[in-house]
């Protein structure tokens, strides 16, 4: 992951809204969330909820599909697993603290 990337994500996810929002979708797994159940889940206006998923959105963190009229929003496991490695891929002096641990797979 580019520097940039994941300054664009770690700013993304710097407001506890948007931070509480994506973690609740890493929790959903793989079939993510309804639109709906989100703001329910967090107990957040629509407008404000959607002015939130944008800026996660333009981070690369969520990704969302139309299923008739409800929109379905996920967590992008892999550009988590990236900003994760992003982090950590000079820790413990370089060597490899653990065996491929860390990645999410729902």
């Amino acid at each position: 992951m580019e520097t940039d990337l994941a300054l664009g994500a770690l700013r993304a996810l710097a407001h506890d809204s948007r931070l509480a929002a994506f973690r609740a979708l890493v929790q959903a797994g793989a079939d993510g969330l309804a639109v709906g159940e989100l703001r329910d889940l967090l107990g957040l206006p629509p407008a404000t909820l959607t002015a939130h998923l944008n800026v996660l959105r333009a981070a690369g963190l969520v990704a969302d599909t139309r299923e008739g009229r409800v929109i379905r929003v996920r967590a992008d496991y892999a550009r988590m697993d990236a900003l994760i490695a992003y982090l950590t891929e000079n820790c413990c002096q370089g060597a490899a603290c653990a065996p491929a641990a860390g990645r999410c797979t729902p």
